[in-house]
């Protein structure tokens, strides 16, 4: 009986390969270090919430999302209410974050999704996030990973960022091509807590809009500079 072999990359490829997942796990370890306690800077103490803040914190600042979800949750206090609540409402509440007709169609759509077919739950299977109205890769693996604890990587503008800067990958700015890139790289426990570092450590040293402050950073000996 003929046998059908595993393909193995040419090797060239698996050397850079390794040598990646090296550079990776190196990363962590020193991101681990520095910043013991990355979590989450959106603030939420239920799922629905933080469902509803990731939507709003599409090109608006996890801070001022912060404050203004005070106001809507004070009003509409659980999902039940948000859902029943006029969209023109949601809008005059969330328009701080901008795009605020579009965030409050999705945020109002979705709550109803989750009162009629979730019995008020967010559900906790990638696929059936991504079919909720407003959720991308992003948000569903920051759902995933933050609240139900499962193997996550949250590719936003820090990550995307900071992973080509070091050299984890190679000119990649599309979301989805870089996370997939990282699966291979990054063991599934450490993804979720990896990406909340990167944001942190994307905030304070590597930054975007000023030159990136190398002489201080964790990383400078192993990072590949490709700034």
């Amino acid at each position: 009986m003929k046998t059908t072999e595993r393909k193995s990359l040419p090797k060239k490829e698996a050397e850079d390969m390794q040598k990646k997942q090296a550079l990776a796990l190196e990363v962590i370890e020193r991101l681990k270090r520095e910043y013991p306690d990355a979590d989450c800077t959106l603030d939420y103490n239920e799922a629905w919430k933080l469902l509803v803040s990731v939507r709003l914190a599409a090109q608006c600042t996890d801070a001022r999302v912060n404050v203004v979800v005070e106001k809507l949750y004070e009003k509409y206090p659980d999902v039940e209410a948000l859902a029943a609540a006029d969209v023109d409402d949601i809008e005059r509440i969330v328009h701080p974050c901008g795009l605020g007709k579009s965030k409050a169609r999705d945020i109002s759509a979705c709550m109803k999704i989750l009162k009629e077919k979730y019995n008020g739950n967010v559900p906790d299977d990638f696929q059936e996030l991504l079919k909720l109205p407003g959720v991308g890769r992003k948000s569903a693996n920051l759902i995933m990973g933050d609240v139900f604890g499962k193997p996550a990587i949250v590719t936003d503008t820090h990550c995307i960022r900071l992973v080509n800067r070091i050299g984890l990958v190679d000119g990649i700015k599309e979301p989805k091509k870089v996370e997939m890139e990282l699966w291979k790289l990054i063991p599934p426990e450490e993804g979720s807590d990896f990406c909340h570092r990167l944001v942190w450590h994307g905030r304070e040293v590597c930054t975007a809009r000023t030159a990136p402050h190398c002489d201080r950073c964790c990383l400078e000996d192993v990072c590949g500079k490709h700034i």
